[in-house]
């Protein structure tokens, strides 16, 4: 079910790596650093999707959210390490989806190192605001569950220019998370 290991030799950017046809595909160094890094810097970024009729559709990622590892009541991995979050304890560059109101298909990136269990939730895509409207747009279901962001086919990350300015906020729908549920770590 858990698509690859990452291919940790790059002889270019640490950062992205060229391809399969793509344009400055993120590489594995890019998700193994802290949550509260990489989801601020998703912002302004490529996600790719290869459908399968082959029709390659890119869009430009506006709002993301950090959840932080065992330690973060509002992250999943805060009950422990269960069949469902099994891939959020991976290295970073890992799909981690999961269903929500038994219709959406909600679109995680693990990130950090082995066993940190953190993940950004992709909130919005350009023109498609709100996570089930992304999984709904990218056709998600449980097969992207362990997908390996370096080398998948049909799903991965471009490098974008950066994006000038970016908010933060708190998280949507945590308030069960006590003071976790204050951070401002909402990125748009």
């Amino acid at each position: 079910m858990l698509k690859g290991k990452p291919s940790h030799t790059n002889s270019q950017s640490p950062l992205f790596r060229r391809g399969l046809g793509e344009a400055c595909r993120l590489s594995f160094d890019f998700f193994v650093r802290d949550v509260l890094e990489v989801a601020p810097s998703l912002i302004g970024k490529k996600l790719v999707r290869r459908f399968e009729d082959g029709r390659i559709q890119k869009y430009r990622i506006t709002e993301t959210e950090a959840y932080r590892g065992m330690e973060d009541r509002a992250c999943h991995a805060s009950k422990g390490r269960t069949p469902r979050t099994e891939v959020m304890f991976l290295e970073g560059g890992t799909v981690y989806v999961y269903l929500i109101y038994g219709q959406y298909w909600l679109l995680n990136l693990v990130t950090g190192i082995e066993g940190d269990a953190s993940a950004v939730l992709i909130r919005g895509i350009e023109g498609f605001p709100g996570p089930g409207r992304v999984g709904r747009e990218l056709l998600l279901d449980r097969s992207f569950y362990g997908e390996n962001l370096i080398n998948s086919p049909r799903i991965w990350l471009e490098g974008a220019e950066s994006v000038s300015e970016i908010r933060t906020a708190k998280r949507i729908g945590v308030e069960y998370a006590g003071e976790w549920a204050d951070k401002l770590w909402r990125f748009y």
